[in-house]
């Protein structure tokens, strides 16, 4: 039985009161490490109840260079099953950034890419969720292992490879989900050694564009006409990026939301790319200037290249880099 992609805070209390044995509610919050927020320690201070901290930090590929990379099958199934999940399941999860999901839409997505479509994401902030007079508790749930059954839908993840192969066959869109000064070069990103820019012929839609206001995810009709703004075709297929995969997932979700589930993510990023590709293939009005206080020159650019180029150096044996068949993800 399928479910909903986005649930209410309403929804999500009345379905907390039924007790249901088969709802699992995850915490999924992350932060930029220059935030200096504590996700963990947020979540032991206060958080719905019943819910269990799902860490993007510790559910990865610990191999790779890159942060929070898709982690193994094997490692994903054990990890959610710790977390009481199993295939009948349905999952909701939330973070609690201060302007709407963040981090959340990044764990529906490994959910359904790993095959698990009982899956959705609570369409409210924390914030509002405490001054609505909601619970919220700091008692730590013991959650009963589950035997979650994993499946891999390797086309739902597009790799370094096929980011570069499509320069040329333009075989699907690209959309970048960070802000439009970094995609466009003109704002620092908050990685070091990475500049702003983006990966050429991609288009800018920001993930704070999905959402209103007051944090909520937009209505369809509302998300459709900002694809069409965009110049994004959702007949034709679709991969998303940001700096590592992050909120790209909020640009899956609305397509999903409009009926294109097919939607892929590039798992390695703006990260991956700016270390590995070819200068000619980092696109950035600003060439690296990111303001009159921080202008670099042409040295000490190539050295935070070569820096990232090092960092990253183990990118080009990943075993992920097979060319996938398209799916629903």
């Amino acid at each position: 039985m399928s479910v909903q992609a986005l649930v209410t805070s309403r929804w999500l209390v009345e379905a907390a009161k039924l007790r249901h044995k088969k709802l699992c509610i995850l915490d999924t919050s992350w932060y930029w490490p220059k935030a200096r927020r504590s996700a963990k320690s947020e979540f032991r201070g206060g958080h719905i109840p019943g819910s269990a901290f799902l860490d993007l930090d510790e559910c990865c590929d610990r191999t790779s260079p890159l942060e929070h990379m898709l982690p193994s099958e094997r490692d994903f199934a054990d990890y959610v099953g710790r977390l009481s999940v199993d295939e009948d399941t349905h999952v909701v999860v939330y973070d609690a950034s201060d302007f709407g999901a963040f981090s959340a839409p990044r764990a529906w997505w490994m959910f359904r890419v790993f095959g698990h479509s009982r899956v959705s994401v609570l369409d409210e902030v924390l914030s509002n969720w405490r001054r609505e007079g909601r619970p919220v508790s700091d008692e730590r749930v013991r959650p009963q292992p589950g035997e979650f059954k994993v499946s891999l839908n390797r086309s739902c993840v597009k790799t370094y490879q096929d980011l570069v192969d499509n320069l040329d066959s333009k075989e699907f869109q690209v959309v970048d989900g960070r802000p439009t000064g970094r995609f466009r070069g003109l704002e620092p990103e908050p990685r070091d050694n990475t500049e702003p820019g983006h990966i050429p012929g991609s288009i800018s839609m920001p993930f704070r564009s999905f959402l209103s206001p007051s944090g909520h995810f937009l209505p369809k009709e509302r998300l459709r006409a900002l694809f069409s703004w965009a110049g994004v075709d959702l007949g034709r297929p679709v991969c998303v990026s940001c700096a590592s995969a992050v909120t790209a997932c909020h640009v899956a979700l609305a397509a999903h939301r409009c009926g294109h589930p097919g939607v892929a993510v590039y798992d390695g990023g703006w990260s991956e790319w700016y270390a590995r590709a070819m200068p000619e293939n980092v696109v950035s009005e600003g060439r690296g200037e990111v303001g009159a206080d921080k202008r670099e020159t042409t040295r000490e650019r190539t050295r935070a290249r070569e820096k990232a180029r090092r960092r990253h150096g183990r990118l080009k044996s990943n075993p992920k880099s097979a060319t996938v068949t398209r799916g629903e993800c």
